[in-house]
């Protein structure tokens, strides 16, 4: 299908210093949306690459008009799918990592008639039933369940993986919750589920099947730790009215 001012899926990648791992996802989406019969747009947000992540994107989009580049300077991966989700068009918001340890096609199932109950939030889950985690070291899935349960005592109780890098978000709720979100580094994620827990959204979680990779970005000591303060920052927020209410009529 061709792009449209009004699409049914958007896909938004954060792209940090991706142009090796890039070329091959873009590939991959591409031939996954070449079989659909909806229309779509991809948008790449660079942030803050030394490489050339811009001109990998720029260069893809030459030949596929469904897709352009955004470029935020400022590093931060909530800044990255935050100026995505705001500039997208679609119905349906998904974000989606560089790496594609959930193969595309598996987006599927956050859409109808696959995804057959409305919701406002779907998030990948690799824990839920029927989830399937492939060649994951069992130290990084142990210090993973570590995190999540730190994060349902903490913060937001009931989902067994907040920090799957692929959440879909229809678009009334996207609008509203990126616009309120703050932090930028790895517990936005759990920001977002936070404010959209308080403000009853629909939340759901999809089983998926993902694929560990050894280029993973992810710092098991390091980016859990953070992931710990920014959650205490999400309830000062929380406390101190940071995170408005959703409007009501």
């Amino acid at each position: 299908m061709t792009q449209t001012s009004s699409p049914l899926l958007s896909i938004i990648i954060p792209a940090h210093n991706e142009e090796n791992r890039l070329p091959s996802g873009l590939a991959k989406i591409d031939a996954f949306l070449s079989q659909q019969n909806y229309d779509y747009e991809v948008i790449v947000v660079e942030n803050g690459s030394s490489d050339d992540t811009a001109g990998v994107v720029e260069r893809f989009a030459a030949d596929h008009p469904y897709a352009r580049l955004m470029v935020v300077d400022t590093r931060g991966k909530g800044l990255a799918v935050k100026a995505g989700m705001l500039a997208a068009k679609g119905e349906y918001r998904f974000v989606c990592d560089a790496d594609l340890s959930m193969p595309i096609e598996e987006i599927a199932k956050f859409l109808p008639p696959q995804a057959d109950c409305p919701f406002d939030v779907a998030i990948g889950s690799r824990e839920a039933p029927g989830a399937v985690r492939y060649d994951e070291p069992w130290y990084r899935h142990l210090m993973g369940r570590v995190l999540n349960l730190t994060i349902q005592v903490l913060a937001v109780r009931g989902f067994e993986d907040t920090q799957c890098g692929f959440k879909m978000f229809h678009a009334p709720a996207a609008q509203d919750l990126f616009t309120v979100q703050t932090l930028s580094g790895i517990g936005f994620d759990i920001e977002l589920l936070f404010v959209a827990r308080k403000r009853d959204y629909r939340i759901l979680e999809i089983p998926v099947n993902w694929y560990y990779s050894d280029e993973s970005r992810m710092r098991l000591v390091g980016d859990s730790l953070a992931a710990i303060l920014e959650i205490l920052q999400i309830r000062r927020n929380w406390r101190d009215g940071v995170y408005q209410r959703r409007p009501t009529g």
